[in-house]
């Protein structure tokens, strides 16, 4: 199986407290938190992961080389911010096989990936992971039914419900229409219009789940992750 880690981003919201790395590299439980994730993927099968990059790449691609934890690692890197959708379409020509897990390089998920590739196997059906939450106002909120998402909802609606987890496996053709080095949204540009459009699975992810793009999350990691990265 094969991986796109998107780990590019400013981290402008975590800079106070990691100002000198990208938000990625910032240390957890003792530890680069892009490590814990490459690990995790280690363990559940994963042999290629494509990494884009972006903000301070070269501390990334320092770290870690071309081989970690017995995955080949890509680098994709771009030379201006292309947004998570343009990330996402230049990582997919880097990709050999015909479809394509895509994780977020802040988020730890553990997910059941054995599950979601039984599914793909099955179906090759692009697949949106959920996750339920009981506040969805942070992070906006899916509209589903029978194991479809028919919409995405915008931040700051209350109450609890199921969230985009920032997780995705994805045939790797399905962002040709968009041109290599066009900066767009996955989710506000892509994924808002064609969820209508056309059939995406859901997957709802019981595993443990945490972004640690803000400071009260990122503090909360250190705890949390030390306990199941090891």
């Amino acid at each position: 199986m094969e991986a796109i880690v998107l780990a590019g981003g400013l981290g402008s919201r975590l800079q106070q407290v990691v100002p000198d790395l990208p938000k990625p590299m910032a240390s957890v439980a003792q530890r680069p938190f892009l490590e814990i994730l490459l690990m995790s993927l280690s363990r559940k099968g994963f042999r290629r992961v494509v990494l884009s990059l972006g903000y301070m790449a070269e501390k990334i691609v320092t770290y870690f080389g071309d081989r970690f934890a017995g995955m080949e690692l890509v680098y994709e890197i771009e030379d201006r911010p292309l947004g998570t959708g343009g990330a996402v379409r230049q990582a997919l020509v880097r990709c050999l096989t015909n479809h394509v897990f895509v994780f977020n390089g802040d988020t730890f998920l553990d997910l059941e990936v054995a599950d979601v590739e039984d599914h793909w196997q099955k179906h090759h059906v692009p697949i949106i992971v959920a996750r339920s939450v009981p506040n969805t106002a942070r992070y906006g909120h899916l509209e589903v039914a029978n194991g479809r998402v028919l919409g995405l909802v915008e931040k700051g609606v209350a109450g609890s419900g199921l969230i985009n987890a920032g997780c995705y496996v994805l045939p790797i053709n399905i962002l040709d229409s968009f041109a290599l080095g066009r900066p767009f949204s996955l989710e506000a540009d892509f994924l808002v219009k064609v969820v209508c459009e056309q059939q995406f699975d859901l997957f709802v992810s019981h595993g443990y789940f945490i972004d640690i793009g803000i400071p009260e999350d990122y503090e909360r990691a250190q705890i949390e992750l030390a306990r199941i990265s090891h």
